[in-house]
């Protein structure tokens, strides 16, 4: 009788196991299943979802056990879920431009919070955060990552590095509050130097200015920051490190010096020329061109308490980068899909879409572009930007066809993320 009891009890254990394994897995009914690697569209798809992640992708055929937890999207467009490369979102809420001389910088990383579940229910799953100063978007990515608050998947940057009184510095003051960024260096060794301080506290990725920005006070947009040598030394030190490497880049000549310099991605990429492009795309350097913003900020900067100043400089960047983002498409260039938000309401990162196919992009790249072209650019093509085995479970889905009409990514009705729903309508 013992042994029986014993055998009984490991029937009841062995079942149990079985139980909370069927209630760990969903299916998704797929009408609509758009393959970001190879950009067509499967029909009637499975989706089995174990976890975090996807465990196959079936046909209607697939056995569903009886009681499993079923999402029945049959009748919408059901895609990976997308990717920012290009936000800012650690940032005081009330969007004033000078915020952050009057409020607390604690609130800024508080408004990080709502920017952050805004931006995944927006359908932004991962995003990357260029610049932060003291490492709050590192702080926002681990919380994130221990379930605390919900967000997008963040690769984090912390600090971006600039030269003094460049776009990445602070210089609105006088020079008795001796006002710096938290990452400007100068010289080969001391860019090295903050390189390996953002390391050591946890950046997943290097950001630094290589020219002067629309934001900034006293800069050129076209202006080259950073000698060759320095940007090289970014570069190796962030590659020696395994952290990829992103360049704030409006001007040409810096454009060119970035690339030269071996940098993974440009940031903004306004002033291109076909030659800049072919040394891109002969060294695989990514272009990421926020082509949404300009009209925002034209629109209500000033309401903003945005400067005069960096009006102008908008104005003189908009239109000459949509044309460098129609020539980048038009030649074959690797383009990412980076909004800059912040500069515009977060949680508006789909209307970036719809820019991308008026400036040439057809809607099959255009979702391309922030799912499978974004995952390339992280390294993280084994994890995210696909609908595929052993991949998180991130998914989107609309109603719509955006490939019919890609406006319909700028109100998503389903997000999941790693097999957790956030949206359903």
């Amino acid at each position: 009788m013992p042994v029986n009891l014993r055998i009984l009890a490991t029937l009841l254990l062995s079942l149990s196991a079985i139980v909370a394994q069927a209630a760990d897995v969903t299916y998704i009914k797929a009408g609509s299943l758009f393959d970001s690697r190879s950009g067509k569209v499967l029909a009637n798809r499975i989706i089995t979802i174990e976890g975090e992640r996807i465990k196959a992708v079936g046909g209607l055929d697939t056995a569903i056990p009886e009681g499993a937890t079923v999402i029945d999207l049959s009748s919408s467009f059901v895609m990976p879920g997308f990717m920012d490369m290009h936000t800012h979102v650690v940032g005081h809420l009330d969007n004033y431009f000078f915020a952050g001389y009057f409020q607390s910088p604690h609130r800024a990383t508080i408004g990080g919070v709502v920017n952050a579940e805004k931006t995944l229910l927006a359908g932004f799953t991962t995003i990357r955060n260029v610049g932060a100063a003291d490492y709050a978007d590192v702080a926002m990515r681990d919380a994130i990552n221990a379930g605390e608050i919900p967000g997008p998947r963040m690769a984090v940057s912390g600090p971006g590095l600039g030269i003094t009184g460049g776009h990445c510095d602070n210089n609105s003051l006088n020079p008795s509050f001796e006002e710096r960024s938290d990452g400007v260096a100068d010289g080969p060794w001391a860019v090295r130097e903050q390189v390996r301080k953002n390391v050591k506290y946890g950046v997943d990725l290097t950001k630094f200015c290589a020219t002067g920005g629309v934001f900034s006070k006293g800069t050129k947009v076209g202006m080259t920051q950073y000698t060759l040598e320095e940007m090289q030394a970014i570069v190796d030190e962030s590659h020696m490190h395994e952290r990829k490497v992103a360049a704030h880049a409006h001007g040409t000549d810096g454009i060119k010096r970035a690339i030269l310099a071996g940098v993974d991605s440009i940031e903004h990429a306004s002033f291109l020329d076909e030659e800049a492009v072919r040394m891109g795309i002969e060294r695989g350097t990514v272009f990421v061109l926020d082509i949404y913003n300009t009209e925002y900020t034209l629109e209500r900067g000033a309401a903003n308490g945005v400067p005069e100043e960096n009006i102008n400089k908008e104005r003189e960047v908009g239109t000459r980068q949509r044309e460098s983002f129609s020539l980048a498409v038009r030649m074959g260039a690797r383009v990412a899909y980076g909004t800059d938000s912040g500069v515009y309401p977060h949680g508006d990162n789909g209307k970036q879409f719809a820019r991308a196919v008026r400036f040439g992009m057809t809607p099959v790249q255009a979702i391309q572009s922030a799912t499978a072209v974004t995952a390339d650019l992280l390294g993280w093509e084994d994890r995210v930007g696909a609908i595929q085995p052993g991949l998180y479970a991130d998914i989107v889905a609309v109603k719509g066809n955006p490939l019919a009409d890609i406006s319909e990514l700028e109100d998503v009705d389903f997000v999941m993320k790693g097999g957790t729903v956030y949206k359903n309508q």
